[in-house]
């Protein structure tokens, strides 16, 4: 082997074990791993939260007409669409922070000093086997495709945290909270609707006056629900779009990445294994 391959592989080698030991990559895909399982919680209370003012809200009537006289109308038919989109949302969410529980788990696992250990080891025969004199037993070829395999297992877990999360923040994240604030929007839109639309309880002994202001309140209240009603299918319509945006960016950052990369660990691994033995 020439004298600059030995000194590459001899790099790679040092490099490899001193990042292991050093924990600085299990600790950064540490930290992403919990902003991402922490931004998934947030977005699911949201979306749960959204629901429950939806439930709350779908018995609700408005009159669209002065003092009840006209087309009475139900809120939940304009809230079904969203309301069932955030049950399958619901659904997403549940496999999405499964995903990261279990990348979690893996982080901790491979950030194990044994395997940090066994790094070292592979890194030392790999060295060994490069500037020792060639009676040594175990070929240089089989110590580096060793070291490479060890290395791939032991930061395959970091590396995907690392990865998918400067993904999301380069790609996703602007989406991501416009989508959530929309969703926030839509339900406090709902709640005011909702109590403002709840009827008068009406008081005992009311005067004429008193009872054709109320006439005249409620006149008042009906021309301003119609306008919120308009206002309410365009926000429903918004919020139908940022949740299946939502559904997305999660299904992509926790099922589809993992999988691609997990596809890319496998490859690369069957070609270290292959081709060490020409190098």
């Amino acid at each position: 082997m020439a004298k600059h391959s030995k000194l590459l592989w001899s790099i790679v080698a040092v490099a490899v074990t001193a990042i292991a030991w050093s924990g600085h990559a299990d600790e950064l895909g540490r930290t992403y791993a919990q902003e991402t399982l922490a931004r998934a919680l947030v977005t699911f209370a949201i979306a749960r939260t959204l629901n429950g003012v939806i439930s709350t809200a779908q018995g609700t009537e408005l009159s669209l007409e002065p003092g009840g006289v006209g087309v009475n109308f139900h809120i939940g038919e304009i809230l079904d669409p969203v309301n069932d989109l955030i049950e399958r949302f619901s659904l997403v969410m549940l496999v999405a922070t499964s995903s990261l529980g279990l990348q979690n788990v893996l982080l901790g696992i491979t950030a194990w000093w044994g395997l940090s250990a066994l790094l070292a080891a592979a890194a030392s025969i790999t060295l060994v086997t490069l500037w020792a004199p060639k009676s040594i037993p175990i070929s240089a070829q089989l110590a580096r495709r060793w070291l490479l395999i060890i290395a791939l297992v032991r930061f395959a877990i970091p590396v995907l945290m690392i990865t998918t999360t400067l993904v999301f923040n380069g790609f996703l994240a602007e989406e991501h909270a416009a989508a959530t604030q929309a969703l926030e929007q839509t339900g406090s839109e709902i709640e005011d609707i909702t109590e403002q639309s709840a009827p008068a309880v009406p008081e005992e002994d009311q005067s004429l006056i008193d009872q054709l202001g109320n006439m005249l309140g409620d006149g008042l209240r009906s021309l301003n629900a119609r306008d919120r009603i308009e206002q309410l299918r365009l926000q429903v319509a918004d919020a139908v779009e940022h949740v299946i945006n939502l559904i997305v960016i999660f299904v992509f950052q926790t099922v589809l990445l993992p999988l691609a990369f997990l596809w890319f660990v496998v490859e690369l691994a069957k070609s270290i294994v292959s081709r060490t033995a020409k190098l």
